[in-house]
């Protein structure tokens, strides 16, 4: 072998390995990769191959990014987490303050795999029924289907009564919610995703169609709302069913049924909040006060002219305020009684 031919191939095995080192640098590059490049043969055909091989490799390692309407999840934000693999499976949960629900006070609720949140019983039923059931269980289906059967799934819980997270949820809540004056106190967020593939690989780069979906349950000052969040959800041919039902369906509301999933994708851009993905609900109102109040006046026509019932109202609202009431309630003016004295 000449020392010419000789030069040639090591300075392409220089070439291959400092382009390898830089990409080792990024994180990019496994193992497997450094050790194909040690297997370096006499012809320059082979290190092409390498290299293409790698820079090919190097460039499918994607990260995956929830959209921006989710709250915080997965293990990074403190979740406690549930891998599924073909298996009907639930997660009862305790609440540390009560959550309201159309009147009823629950303490505890069970995140079923299915997408269903229930609060009496468990229900990994995967065939959702048709809302309104008129049965006897609360329901908030945020994407009640046969999640269990169409690939790997995860799926993520949480309760928070301080931080940022209840910031986020009382910032949201006044902006689809105002005039209410709402303050979150308490917040629990699920979130499922499941990746259509039984590889777990392509589950973890998302590489593969993918459903993911959150709920979202905020309570504060006698207030309880729920949010539901959309982000990519493949097409499948199971039934499903989004929204809310109650007890004997006083109350409910469909955001989307159909025999089969063929029409999901279309969830991430729909809303009733103006925020495509997203859907917000009032699920229990705040209870109204009576004060009882007894005053003396100097005219019976004090209360009977509009302006000057304005101003005893603004002048009651301010006292109240000093003596601890919120600023935002409402002094509204019922009845006006003469009394003989």
């Amino acid at each position: 072998m000449s020392s010419s031919l000789v030069l040639h191939h090591l300075l392409v095995f220089a070439s291959v390995l400092a382009q390898l080192m830089a990409q080792t640098k990024t994180g990019s590059t496994s193992m497997e990769n450094t050790s194909q490049v040690t297997e370096v043969q006499s012809d320059t055909t082979r290190l092409d191959t390498i290299l293409m091989t790698t820079s090919v490799y190097t460039t499918t390692a994607t990260a995956w990014a929830a959209p921006a309407i989710f709250y915080p999840f997965g293990s990074s934000a403190g979740d406690i987490e549930h891998l599924e693999f073909d298996n009907d499976s639930f997660q009862y949960v305790d609440f540390s303050a009560p959550f309201t629900y159309f009147g009823r006070k629950y303490s505890s609720i069970y995140v079923n795999y299915n997408g269903l949140l229930t609060f009496n019983q468990s229900l990994t039923e995967s065939h959702p029924e048709p809302f309104p059931t008129y049965g006897n269980e609360d329901y908030i289906a945020a994407l009640w289907t046969d999640l269990d059967d169409i690939g790997i799934g995860k799926y993520w819980y949480q309760e928070y009564t301080n931080g940022s997270v209840l910031d986020r949820a009382t910032q949201d809540i006044n902006q689809y919610f105002p005039n209410k004056g709402f303050t979150a106190i308490w917040v629990f967020v699920v979130t499922w995703d499941c990746v259509l593939t039984w590889d777990m690989n392509a589950y973890d780069r998302h590489s593969d169609p993918a459903i993911t979906f959150q709920v979202v349950l905020i309570s504060g000052g006698g207030f309880s709302f729920i949010l539901m969040n959309y982000g990519d959800c493949a097409a499948i041919s199971y039934p499903v069913e989004a929204g809310y039902d109650t007890i004997n369906s006083t109350d409910y509301y469909v955001i989307h049924y159909h025999s089969n999933g063929s029409s999901i994708p279309n969830l991430k851009n729909t809303t009733n909040v103006n925020v495509p993905g997203r859907w917000a609900f009032l699920v229990n109102n705040g209870t109204e006060n009576v004060i009882g109040l007894q005053m003396k006046l100097g005219s019976y026509l004090d209360l009977t002219q509009t302006q000057n019932i304005e101003s005893v109202l603004q002048l009651i609202n301010q006292e109240l305020v000093c003596h601890g009431a919120p600023s935002y309630f409402k002094l509204k003016l019922r009845k006006v009684t003469k009394l003989k004295p």
